[in-house]
């Protein structure tokens, strides 16, 4: 295992706890195991990724919802999310002969601004994308108030990174979605960008700062998540979304020998949810290596706390001919 690949993982575990330094409290969080597909339960595939168990998780508390950035521990244990509103899940993932199956010890929290009190107003809360850092921190981007924050081990105020220069005049809701870190230390983001353009921006840091680049895109899908691969590469994940097609989302694979100053990234379509299978708002996808050596992949949907849409936590294994 090289040294960044180490830090990576250190990094999953250290926000496994992430919520006791957020004023967290512990929450009832009811998981309901759902299919891939309600109409055909025998579905267990789409694409390579093999549906290894799902959870429709909800609980009374009104903060609980709006799920977007999402990370897991090395062993998957432990899972860490950030919300729309500014607030860090913390709970147990349990497994049954390999099967996603349940989640305990839930605790619920309010990020912290600057000056260690709670994030208020939606403007300041908007909690988008998040990823390990090579110091063991948690990074977060924050859309509305546009902005990057690092949460390091132990300190409840954040210490600001840089904001990419083209990030600063974006709209409000069209900022910083997907946040990863690559094996050798450095940053990727992507920006959601527009619904009517091919391409949208996404940086790659060094210790000079932010650089810029872009990510292709199409048939209106646009990036939400993005995570690091056991084997290097980047998983992105991306959301369409119409009032009248409904929403439906996909993984790409991105090569990271790919990513470098000036460009232009391409991903390859590994898979695509959509109805009749059980697909919502998907935002934050992590990625790890199973006891088997087998490759598998999370996601959270951001259920806007809406009545007509669900919190879906979903776990596949990533088979690869």
């Amino acid at each position: 295992m090289n040294p960044h690949r180490a830090v990576r993982f250190i990094g999953a575990i250290v926000a496994a706890s992430f919520a006791s330094v957020a004023a967290a409290e512990s929450i009832r969080v009811e998981a309901t195991p759902v299919p891939l597909s309600p109409d055909a339960p025998e579905v267990r595939s789409v694409g390579p990724l093999h549906y290894r168990g799902g959870l429709w998780l909800r609980s009374g508390d009104p903060r609980f919802g709006g799920f977007s950035g999402l990370g897991v521990s090395a062993d998957g244990s432990r899972l860490v999310s950030v919300s729309d509103r500014g607030m860090s899940l913390s709970l147990d993932l349990t497994y049954e002969n390999g099967q996603l199956a349940g989640v305990a010890n839930a605790d619920l929290g309010s990020l912290a601004d600057e000056d260690g009190s709670p994030l208020q107003g939606r403007y300041f809360t908007d909690a988008e994308a998040m990823s390990p850092g090579v110091q063991g921190e948690i990074i977060i981007a924050f859309e509305g108030k546009h902005r990057i924050w690092r949460y390091l081990p132990g300190e409840v105020q954040p210490r600001p990174l840089p904001l990419p220069v083209e990030a600063e005049g974006m709209p409000e809701n069209a900022g910083i979605e997907a946040l990863t870190l690559l094996d050798d230390g450095r940053l990727l983001a992507f920006a959601e960008g527009s619904e009517r353009g091919n391409t949208t921006l996404a940086w790659v840091s060094d210790q000079r700062g932010w650089n810029v680049m872009t990510y292709a895109i199409s048939d209106g899908f646009r990036p939400t998540g993005a995570a690091t691969l056991p084997d290097g590469d980047v998983a992105v994940l991306e959301r369409y979304y119409t009032p009248r097609n409904g929403v439906r989302v996909r993984v790409k694979r991105l090569a990271a020998s790919t990513v470098a100053p000036g460009a232009e990234l391409k991903g390859e379509i590994i898979a695509t949810l959509a109805p009749p299978m059980n697909v919502d708002n998907f935002e934050g996808i992590e990625a790890r290596r199973g006891p088997s050596g087998e490759t598998l992949i999370y996601l959270i949907s951001d259920d806007n706390f809406s009545d007509r849409q669900r919190t879906y936590l979903m776990m596949f294994e990533w088979r690869r001919p």
